[in-house]
């Protein structure tokens, strides 16, 4: 199968098999499908495995082209082997973002939110390893910055790359807005898109830097998952509208530094 022809593959299976749960869950969500109770509760439980998509696409092409060889190519990617000094762009890009979002939003006239998260710093860890296995990064990235990442940038620069890639991204999680109570269902698909594309354009200065490590793609995506946990910049008026234009400015900024566009 020609390489080209593999990457349609790889997102018609991460789009397939997510949306195989999703979209049963989001019918039921909104009381136009009843199941039996006990696939309902699967569907709506955290380990429906509907976010596995990407990485079931990613392993089943590496077996299929490669056999273990593929296989084993794919997990060497789940490593540390990079510059330690990059632990810290991970861990403090996402707070930074946020953090000065929620800063420009007081200043403009908001209330300071309450920051229950950080009180409870088991909570805070906790959540870090739940959101990290279940919340989207352990999911998602062996097969977006794992499989998919490497085989544009064989093709395309890496801002081109990441446009691409944060485009589809953002159209998998479609079926997110229509299910009550997700992140998804509470902001315009347009905000979303922004910042998905936006932080597509991070994740792929990560990757790029770290070895092409997809531990260290994880580790990002969970603190940006966590970053709306711990600080409540959403809570307040202009938090979103600032969080946009933030993200925009910094990838904008990162793609100039690091030039991506080459």
């Amino acid at each position: 199968m020609r390489e080209q022809y593999r990457l349609w593959v790889f997102f018609l299976i991460a789009f397939g098999f997510s949306w195989l749960f999703w979209f049963p869950q989001a019918l039921i969500s909104n009381g136009l499908l009843t199941l039996p109770d006990a696939l309902t509760s699967f569907l709506q439980s955290p380990f429906n495995p509907a976010a596995f998509g990407p990485a079931v696409a990613a392993f089943t092409l590496s077996y299929l082209n490669h056999g273990k060889t593929g296989v084993k190519t794919l997990l060497r990617k789940f490593h540390l082997r990079f510059g330690k000094t990059w632990l810290l762009p991970i861990f403090l890009t996402h707070p930074a973002i946020a953090g000065a979002s929620l800063l420009l939003a007081v200043v403009s006239g908001d209330s300071l939110p309450v920051f229950d998260a950080v009180s409870n710093p088991v909570f805070v860890a906790v959540a870090f390893v739940y959101i990290f296995f279940l919340g989207g990064p352990f999911q998602e990235e062996w097969g977006w910055r794992g499989y998919a990442l490497e085989r544009l940038q064989n093709r395309w620069n890496a801002l081109m790359s990441s446009l691409m890639l944060g485009i589809v991204w953002g159209l998998w999680h479609t079926p997110l807005f229509l299910i009550p109570g997700t992140m998804q269902s509470q902001q315009p698909w347009w905000g979303f898109a922004i910042l998905i594309v936006s932080g597509s354009i991070l994740f792929t200065w990560i990757y790029n830097n770290t070895n092409q490590s997809i531990l260290a793609a994880m580790l990002f995506h969970t603190m940006n998952n966590i970053t709306f946990v711990i600080i409540p910049t959403l809570q307040t008026t202009f938090g979103g509208l600032y969080l946009l234009i933030t993200s925009v400015v910094v990838a904008a900024a990162i793609t100039l530094h690091a030039n991506l566009q080459h």
